[in-house]
C-alpha cells in the first residue's frame, strides 16, 4: 500500500505558502497524477490538494479584458460556460472533444496545462487564440504567454513554488472564424493522434490574418502560420492547399503507438486543409 500525506489549503495564499516551504506535489482533478501513482511511476510523500479552495474555478468575461478562467475550472466548466460558447467557440470545441464527460467533469484546465501532455486537445486551440497563463507564488503574480509556458513534453515554465491560477484570453477579434479538428486512431475518446486549430479574420471577404497551430504531434504546439501570412488574399482552395503543404513540411512528429512520423505528417496536411476550409467566410460574415 502506498501511503502519503494530503494537505488541503483553503486559499491560494495558503497553498503558495506551503509550496514555498515544503516538498509537495500539487493535485487538482487528479486524472493524470492518480494514474501515475496507481501504476507506481510516481510515489509522492505529500500531495497538495487544491480542491478545497473556493472561487478558484470562476470564469469571467468582459469586452475590454477578455476571458479569465480560474485554474480549478474543469474542462467541462470551460466548454459549457456561456461566455466561452459565445465569444470563444473554438475553445469550447476543443474542450468538448477531451476524453469523455466523466474525465471532463474531473480534469481542470490548470492541471491540463501544467501537466503539459503533448497529446492533449486544449493547448493548440488556446495557442491559436494567443492565450496566456497567470502564475502565482507567495510574493507575486506573473503572466506568461502559453507559447512560452509550454517548453517541452511534460515541461513548463512553472517554478517549484508557483501555482497556475488562471488561463487568460484576449478579447476575440471581430469578423473571425475558427475551428479545431482532432483525429484519433482508436476510439473517439482517445487522445489525439493529431489536432489542428485554425483561425481567420476577414474584412469584406478578404483574409486579414490567419493562424494555424498543430498539436499532439510534437512536444509543444507548432505555430505553422502566424497572423499575416495570407494578408489581403481570399482563402481559396489553392491558398489552402499551399498552407497545408507548408504545415506538412513544418512539423516534426513523434513516432508513437498512434502513428508513425510520416503518417502524422500526411495527417497534418489533411487536417489543416479541412480546418482552413471550415474557416472560409459564410454569407453572414462581413
Amino acid at each position: 500500500m502506498r501511503r502519503f500525506e494530503i494537505l488541503e489549503p483553503r486559499s491560494i495564499q495558503e497553498a503558495c505558502n506551503i509550496l514555498a516551504e515544503e516538498d509537495v506535489k500539487v493535485i487538482a482533478g487528479g486524472t493524470a497524477l492518480l494514474i501515475l501513482i496507481k501504476q507506481g511511476l510516481f510515489v509522492p510523500k505529500t500531495l497538495l490538494n487544491l480542491k478545497k479552495i473556493k472561487g478558484s474555478g470562476e470564469i469571467t468575461y468582459n469586452h475590454q479584458d477578455g476571458l479569465r478562467v480560474g485554474g480549478l475550472a474543469t474542462i467541462y466548466d470551460v466548454e459549457s460556460a456561456p461566455a466561452v460558447r459565445e465569444h470563444y467557440p473554438l475553445v469550447a470545441q476543443a474542450c468538448h472533444v477531451v476524453a469523455n464527460i466523466r474525465i471532463r467533469n474531473m480534469a481542470t484546465i490548470g492541471g491540463n496545462l501544467a501537466h503539459a501532455d503533448y497529446q492533449s486537445d486544449p493547448p493548440a486551440a488556446l495557442v491559436a487564440l494567443d492565450a496566456s497563463v497567470e502564475l502565482t507564488n507567495r510574493n507575486a503574480v506573473r503572466t506568461v504567454k502559453l507559447t512560452d509556458f509550454l517548453v517541452g513534453m511534460y515541461e513548463t515554465g512553472l517554478a517549484r513554488d508557483e501555482l497556475l491560477t488562471a488561463l487568460l484570453l484576449p478579447p476575440p477579434p471581430l469578423n473571425s472564424r475558427g475551428t479545431y479538428l482532432k483525429f484519433t486512431t482508436r476510439s473517439s475518446e482517445d487522445r489525439p493522434c493529431a489536432g489542428v486549430a485554425a483561425t481567420a479574420r476577414y474584412s469584406g471577404g478578404i483574409c486579414e490574418e490567419v493562424r494555424v497551430v498543430v498539436g499532439a504531434v510534437s512536444p509543444t504546439p507548432v505555430v505553422v502560420i502566424d497572423r499575416d501570412a495570407v494578408q489581403g488574399k481570399e482563402l481559396t482552395s489553392d491558398v489552402i492547399e499551399k498552407i497545408a503543404l507548408r504545415a506538412e513540411a513544418a512539423v516534426d512528429p513523434i513516432d508513437d503507438l498512434r502513428g508513425t512520423a510520416n503518417y502524422k505528417r500526411h495527417l497534418v496536411k489533411v487536417l489543416v486543409g479541412r480546418a482552413l476550409a471550415a474557416c472560409v467566410p459564410t454569407e453572414g460574415l462581413r
